[in-house]
């Protein structure tokens, strides 16, 4: 599974946008969208992503209740 699989499944169960979340890490959402695209987001900037959507990054999506994507 892909980074941007994995961010999208991540944006469903937390119930935000692409777009809400690139505003939640302070950058634009066309920023973010060609991170995304080109996969160049960066483990620092992951583990930042995790951390807004309330989990935890470990090449995968943690979230408290265990739930793994």
């Amino acid at each position: 599974m892909t980074i941007a699989q994995k961010l999208n499944m991540a944006l469903s169960y937390k119930g935000i946008s692409q777009a809400e979340l690139a505003r939640r890490i302070g950058t634009t959402p066309s920023n973010l969208n060609q991170k995304v695209k080109r996969n160049t987001l960066t483990k620092e900037e992951l583990e930042q992503i995790a951390e807004v959507l309330g989990g935890t990054w470990r090449a995968e999506f943690v979230f408290p209740d265990g739930t793994k994507i």
